[in-house]
């Protein structure tokens, strides 16, 4: 499945011209690297950030402190600015954030196990965002993230 998903996704992307970045937190690299396992990546792949770190976001994406401070770093507020951000710290024309609680720890009443937002943004266009709660392990969990965020991103385009 997670095949189909990278094909059609790269189709959609080289169609359209674009380059994707990524900017992840909890899925630690996760979609860059299914992203780049494809050969021929390199023609629709820009970058990905991992900023796992509160202080990563904020150097490397340009996350407020005062997002993260009012709604945390597991927040649709803050992958919207992690999306943005990646945008602009790359040559991309489309980037997919995460961020969320695989687990074990972690977790809070509000935001349990599972837990993980998502942004997509367009250069110059919309920034969409979600929070989906995924069920199982910290693998699984993650591994949902990866497939899930790759899907918005298809949606997108």
């Amino acid at each position: 499945m997670l095949d189909e998903l990278l094909q059609q996704l790269t189709d959609a992307l080289k169609a359209r011209g674009w380059m994707l970045a990524t900017a992840e937190s909890c899925t630690g690299g996760w979609i860059a690297k299914v992203c780049t396992d494809l050969a021929g990546s390199s023609g629709w792949f820009e970058r990905g950030f991992v900023t796992y770190s509160n202080e990563a976001k904020q150097d490397m994406l340009g996350v407020k402190t005062a997002t993260l401070a009012q709604h945390g770093a597991v927040s649709e507020a803050v992958t919207a600015e992690m999306a943005v951000g990646a945008l602009q710290h790359s040559r991309a024309q489309v980037a997919v954030s995460v961020s969320g609680i695989a687990g074990p720890g972690g977790a809070t009443l509000t935001k349990p196990v599972g837990t993980v937002c998502f942004g997509w943004a367009v250069k110059d266009g919309a920034v969409r965002t979600e929070t989906c709660h995924f069920e199982g392990d910290r693998e699984a969990v993650r591994q949902q993230s990866v497939e899930h965020a790759l899907r918005g991103v298809l949606h997108l385009l």
